[in-house]
């Protein structure tokens, strides 16, 4: 729980700064006359004030900050008394201003992204389990054990790029041919991905079928006496085979066993590198819920094949401006099928589990959490840019209609779409929090 609190709260310090940051420099560079720059809303925990003037504040509510920057007739005096007012300022460098706010988180996620690159990670290999009987992948004749070497001839390297590949079909719905290394030929197989209607009810990949290979099972340790000792079963076994079910992982081993408390059970092993068949009947065992499963007695273990992923300095910023985009551009399309009603309003998430994600990436590893952080800044980004009064985005649409006018829209329109705005992010916020509660409770 602590792990989780402090993930979320540096999740949020590092992007709202950061944002405020973006909006703080290009004001600056404009000449403007910043009053306040405050992580937090609310009373004013910590505060110092620099040579310019300038107050540095660290606030009691943490759900978001801002840039207080001096207004015409404001009047305030100090070591800076030569920065102007922000609404002096053409209305191209008031765009500039706002806007910068946005763009630095969407430059936050491409040096998040680059740094990944950089430093090379440990990802599991793109090779599939065995697809469930029917299912679309078992129709075009996929099968365990093939490694994926493609989407749309797009090179496939790891299982994270594959499922990223994947996830982005699904937002419209299409045919996919996949290349794969089946048993070393080189194959080619169409799938027809249908639309992601509600990701959040079941993992769409496996939906499909795909769904990656597990861990070989392996023999940590056997207990002595146990079934699987009496049956000959020694640490070091390599379980290729239970009852008739070829390369299984190890919660196909576990599910089976379970299947057959006080029924003979064929298992095929691998011994030094030799096959070897043993025959076990697992023991019953009755669970605190009064269902009675088998057990063998001993401990099964793996790892996942992993490969190397690393890029060089051009390549890995290359990989952020393209990652952040691609993530953009998906983050949009969503938001677009949401209000056409083609997606579930259930996949708006809140703070709470902005929170609940930030705690388990965090101990997960610091690629997953910087990873995460890099997602939430490309959705904090886009959804500034959303012409929402009260957003940033909303305030760059008004300059688009002084832009046009060549005057700045009326005062009233103006104070209808602040009530609009906050009226519509104040509805947001309740739907997000319900789909936390649901998503946490439910």
């Amino acid at each position: 729980m602590l792990l989780t609190v402090i993930a979320f709260i540096a999740t949020l310090g590092i992007l709202i700064t950061f944002h405020e940051l973006g909006h703080y420099a290009v004001a600056r560079w404009c000449g403007v006359r910043i009053l306040r720059f405050s992580v937090g809303f609310g009373r004013v925990l910590l505060r110092k004030t620099d040579s310019r003037g300038t107050e540095w504040a660290i606030s009691a509510i943490p759900l978001g900050g801002y840039v207080k920057m001096l207004e015409s007739g404001e009047g305030h005096a100090g070591p800076d008394p030569a920065g102007q007012p922000f609404d002096t300022l053409t209305v191209a460098r008031r765009f500039a201003v706002v806007a910068a706010g946005p763009l630095a988180n969407l430059l936050l996620a491409v040096l998040l992204y680059a740094a990944i690159g950089v430093a090379g990670t440990q990802e599991p290999a793109p090779i599939l389990a065995s697809p469930a009987a029917g299912s679309t992948a078992a129709q075009v004749g996929l099968l365990a054990g093939d490694r994926v070497l493609a989407v749309n001839q797009a090179p496939i390297r790891s299982w994270p790029q594959f499922r990223w590949e994947m996830l982005r079909q699904m937002t419209d719905g299409a045919q996919v041919d996949l290349t794969v290394d089946q048993g070393g030929r080189t194959l080619t197989r169409t799938i027809d991905i249908p639309f992601m209607a509600d990701p959040s009810k079941e993992d769409p990949l496996r939906r499909l079928g795909l769904a990656l290979l597990g861990p070989t099972p392996t023999v940590k340790s056997v207990v002595a006496g146990g079934a699987g000792a009496q049956a000959g079963i020694q640490s070091g076994d390599v379980v290729t085979a239970v009852g008739g079910d070829h390369d299984p992982d190890i919660a196909q081993v576990i599910s089976i066993i379970q299947k057959h408390a006080d029924k003979s059970l064929e298992l095929t092993i691998h011994r030094q590198d030799l096959p070897v068949r043993i025959t076990v009947t697992p023991a019953p065992f009755t669970l605190d819920s009064g269902e009675v499963v088998g057990r063998i007695g001993v401990q099964l273990g793996g790892d996942v094949p992993m490969v190397l992923v690393r890029h060089g300095l051009l390549d890995s910023l290359s990989h952020g401006v393209s990652r952040t985009a691609e993530t953009a551009w998906f983050s949009l399309r969503m938001m677009g099928k949401m209000l056409m009603g083609e997606l579930s309003l259930r996949n708006i998430s809140g703070p709470v589990t902005i929170a609940d994600y930030a705690g388990q990436t965090a101990r997960m590893g610091w690629v997953a959490y910087v990873s995460f952080l890099a997602l939430v800044s490309v959705s904090l980004g886009v959804l500034n840019l959303l012409p929402i009064p009260m957003l940033d985005g909303g305030h760059l649409l008004y300059y688009l209609i002084e832009i046009v006018r060549g005057s700045p829209p009326p005062a009233r329109w103006i104070e209808i779409g602040q009530r609009a705005g906050f009226g519509l992010l104040a509805c947001l916020m309740v739907l997000a929090l319900f789909n936390d509660m649901v998503r946490i409770f439910g």
